[in-house]
């Protein structure tokens, strides 16, 4: 069970869609042109049904197989945002949004799954219904949330849902996937700090919050050293620091912000609260006063072990054996499929993307040449999963 040919036979087609996605990059929840052409293209296909406006702006797709025997149903979901990024790529088809960018692969995804929703509603080879979801807002809107809370498992039947990212680094025609944590929650944290600001030649007269800033920033890498179990994984990242305007003048607060990642509720606990220990601690002992903010973010993105193996078994089929990677590292990147996945049973796949520049990195472009392999995943995933 190779590369599908009719799937091959499109690759031109799903190039062409790809790349207009990556000249007109939409972010957040404003991807109302991507939407529409999305949506336009599903009708087109004769999907059975075409959703549009679920959690904002996002549009599914309901495809029913020859046969409705087995009763069951089955979600696909890709990725429409773009990053608020300048594109430095230099591809031919670059972005034409400036400070806008399709930085990871969300236009690739969606085209993918495009593809595969064409190749789909063609030959309807199956048992049961493929729900094609393209979902926005994932690059910190929580589009996927969004999604759910509007219904989206209920309202089309979903038993298990499945999602794909591309991954440089990962040769072409390959995939990686693991059972377990897959990706690592995400949480932001803001901490103001509040001393008495004065002349900056007067220090004396003053309570400096940037010397209580230091030594606060400093105490909280101990937390991931010296509080956390060494077993497990936890990242803290100061990423803002922002106090004062001009040379001559101690500011009188101060703000920092940053982002935790952990993959267990006990050690998300225990962070959020030893860093407001922390921080209120070593701000009272310099005179100062802190507030720490701890905003959770993205849950775990948590893979099913029987829908993992079977993700895992498809991929073979397609590519051979020796390339999918079944325990390839967790990522401390987050995903708000995350959402989806707490819903219903799933897994959440990576395709090789070659040697390329990172995610999120002005340079990054989708390979177009992982496309065949990501679409007939797709594809296959759903023939497999529900034989007619």
């Amino acid at each position: 069970m190779p590369i599908i040919n009719r799937v091959a036979d499109l690759a031109d087609e799903i190039t062409a869609w790809r790349r207009d996605f990556h000249e007109n990059p939409e972010l957040l929840f404003d991807v109302h042109r991507t939407a529409g052409i999305v949506a336009e293209k599903l009708k087109e296909f004769g999907c059975d049904e075409v959703v549009t406006g679920l959690g904002q702006t996002g549009v599914v797709a309901v495809i029913k197989g020859r046969k409705s025997a087995s009763g069951k149903v089955i979600g696909l979901r890709a990725d429409m945002d773009a990053l608020p990024i300048e594109e430095a790529s230099g591809v031919a088809y670059t972005s034409k949004v400036p400070g806008k960018m399709h930085a990871c692969g969300h236009d690739g995804h969606t085209a993918m799954l495009l593809g595969a929703a064409k190749y789909l509603a063609e030959t309807r080879n199956f048992d049961g219904t493929a729900i094609m979801i393209f979902q926005p807002a994932e690059e910190g809107g929580g589009g996927g949330d969004a999604m759910v809370k509007d219904g989206l498992m209920t309202r089309f039947g979903i038993q298990e849902v499945y999602g794909m990212h591309n991954m440089p680094g990962i040769p072409l025609g390959t995939f990686a996937v693991r059972t377990g944590p897959s990706m690592a929650a995400a949480d932001r944290f803001i901490i103001d700090i509040e001393g008495k600001g004065g002349h900056g030649a007067m220090p004396h007269l003053c309570i400096d919050p940037v010397p209580a800033a230091f030594a606060i920033g400093q105490a909280m890498q101990t937390i991931v050293s010296r509080n956390v179990d060494p077993i497990e994984c936890a990242v803290i990242s100061i990423t803002s620091v922002h106090a004062g305007e001009a040379f001559n003048v101690i500011p009188q607060t101060l703000r920092m912000l940053g982002t935790v990642r952990t993959f267990k509720p006990e050690v998300q606990d225990l962070v959020e609260q030893r860093m407001k220990e922390t921080a209120e601690g070593i701000a009272r002992a310099m005179g100062c006063t802190a507030k720490v903010d701890y905003l959770r973010g993205y849950p775990v993105t948590f893979n099913h072990e029987a829908q993992t193996r079977f993700a895992a078994n498809v991929a073979k089929a397609i590519v051979g054996e020796d390339k999918v990677e079944t325990n390839t590292p967790p990522l401390m990147g987050a995903e708000d499929f995350s959402y989806m996945l707490n819903e219903r049973p799933g897994c959440y796949i990576f395709v090789g993307n070659g040697d390329t520049a990172a995610c999120h990195h002005p340079a990054y472009d989708f390979d177009d040449r992982a496309i065949p392999a990501g679409t007939s995943y797709w594809a296959k995933l759903v023939e497999t999963a529900m034989p007619a």
